[in-house]
């Protein structure tokens, strides 16, 4: 837009180099991007990453009268939990795929064997678009289980089995 004088990313990448100015600040510094859009003057900070949203984010910088662009901390958690996300759409009666929440490898396993398949197996934590397996059979199905509870996608304390839906993810 012709309105708009300058962009800052941050961290920023080769393809946002070429509309915007690219800063080298940690994106998990809340106090210190507060800083650089107080002395930059910035007037709309547009927040893309799932971590920083997730962190809270949107609720430190709109304590600073900043104005952003994001889902704030407990809305993050849609993303950033899909166990969150379940047990709320449970609780609304929002349409969404039958599931078991499971603390430990024991009880996912226990589960696997009464299963239907096609199955899908979630790491409840930011994974970064990854830590979910589409298992045909229960071989599969197991191989989630312990790579998820063995912190291939970060530490998580539950697990999500879901039954499969076909069809296009909105």
């Amino acid at each position: 837009s012709k309105k708009i004088e300058k962009i800052f990313c941050f961290p920023g990448n080769a393809g946002t180099e070429v509309i915007a100015e690219n800063i080298n600040i940690d994106i998990g510094n809340f106090e210190n991007i507060k800083n650089f859009i107080l002395e930059k003057k910035i007037d709309l900070v547009v927040v893309g990453p799932e971590k920083p949203l997730v962190e809270g984010i949107v609720d430190y910088l709109e304590k600073y009268k900043i104005k952003v662009f994001g889902p704030n901390k407990l809305a993050s958690q849609l993303e950033g939990s899909k166990i969150f996300t379940k047990k709320l759409c449970k609780k609304y009666n929002i349409p969404t795929a039958k599931f078991g929440i499971f603390k430990n490898k024991n009880d996912a396993k226990n589960f696997l064997e009464k299963s239907n398949y096609p199955i899908v197996i979630k790491a409840d934590n930011l994974a970064s678009g990854k830590g979910v397996y589409i298992c045909n059979q229960r071989s599969e199905a197991e191989l989630g289980v312990d790579e998820i509870f063995n912190g291939k996608y970060g530490k998580t304390d539950n697990l999500l089995i879901e039954e499969f839906l076909s069809g296009e993810e909105m």
